[in-house]
């Protein structure tokens, strides 16, 4: 069994936490937290665990085979590389990190020391996710042409990222996931409403060399709570609504094609009939939990590894300096050569 320290626990450290203890493969060794209320509070819930104030006692520890870190953004780095460099397996909750180069040194260090990196994308482990991964890759939806997602609430309001790197990382995770296919440019408009807080609103636009195209809104001020996102192929579409207890996928056998040689100009409609896949009632984070330890057990590729990471944090660093300049496609082929 392997076992996990983990830093950080305050909004999501308890969930990580929870299906650590939950899995076979693994149980909650320590957990270091500044805070001594949440140490109190991780206490009380895994009192045969140790709870530390300093996370340089989990790396000293050699019954501490792996360590998870739900800390803010800004501390990522320092805390991933503090613990590959003690020889600790890592899985650091999204985004991997704040910059390209940060993100791209953990891969490096991972890579040189044997050990596995993993990003916590979440959504990649649901079941509904790999669902259409998996219309996807059969082919039954065709080529894939658009991905349109809706991920709007009230709150909650982040201090130290703006709402691409809160909610947007979600969808760019989950497109990196599914679509066989390479960004190529990216364009963002952001805007921020509350004095003191970074961008709460924005739009962006993600262009694939395959010609898929990725719209995505996301907002942090919505007087309602939307997880929907569409998924259009050449031969059926999907509806993702991540809010349903039931039926969170839906497939249509529908779409629409242009007439040949002197009818080109005419266009058929094909209206069939929708269906909705069973899905499995599996915890996302438990599955995840089991593909990290899998991945330190076997020396495997997680499925969402450092590289994964990487490349959502290159879309990230893109779409923050599109809405800089006031929605400007970045090249994500230059940008990816330049650095």
């Amino acid at each position: 069994m392997i076992g996990i320290g983990i830093i950080g626990f305050g909004y999501w450290g308890p969930n990580l936490a929870r299906a650590i203890s939950e899995s076979v493969v693994s149980r909650v060794e320590m957990i270091a937290d500044g805070s001594e209320k949440a140490r109190d509070r991780a206490g009380l819930r895994y009192p045969s665990s140790r709870v530390v104030a300093n996370p340089s006692e989990m790396f000293r520890d050699p019954a501490v085979d792996a360590v998870v870190i739900a800390t803010p953004v800004h501390t990522h780095f320092e805390l991933a590389m503090a613990a590959l460099k003690a020889g600790k397996h890592v899985l650091v909750e999204k985004p991997m990190t704040e910059t390209v180069a940060q993100s791209l040194r953990l891969v490096e260090e991972a890579a040189r020391r044997n050990l596995t990196l993993m990003v916590d994308h979440t959504f990649i482990y649901t079941p509904a996710v790999q669902k259409i991964s998996g219309l996807i890759q059969s082919g039954e939806l065709g080529d894939v042409y658009y991905y349109d997602s809706t991920r709007v609430n009230l709150g909650l309001f982040q201090r130290d990222v703006n709402v691409i790197w809160d909610l947007a990382v979600h969808d760019l995770a989950i497109m990196d996931h599914l679509l066989d296919q390479h960004p190529v440019a990216i364009s963002a408009t952001a805007n921020g409403f509350l004095s003191g807080s970074p961008e709460n609103m924005a739009h962006l636009t993600v262009q694939y060399d395959g010609g898929a195209v990725a719209h995505l809104n996301v907002n942090w001020l919505a007087p309602v709570k939307i997880r929907q996102t569409l998924v259009g192929g050449s031969r059926k579409m999907v509806v993702y609504d991540d809010m349903q207890t039931s039926e969170k996928i839906k497939v249509y056998d529908r779409g629409a094609s242009c007439g040949d040689g002197p009818y080109e100009h005419l266009v058929s409609y094909r209206l069939g009939d929708m269906s909705a896949p069973a899905l499995s009632s599996k915890e996302a984070l438990l599955t995840e939990v089991e593909e990290f330890v899998r991945s330190i057990e076997s020396g495997t590729v997680p499925l969402t590894d450092g590289h994964g990471g990487l490349r959502v944090v290159e879309m990230l660093a893109a779409a923050s300096q599109s809405t800089k300049l006031r929605g400007h496609p970045i090249d994500l082929v230059t940008l990816k050569e330049a650095s």
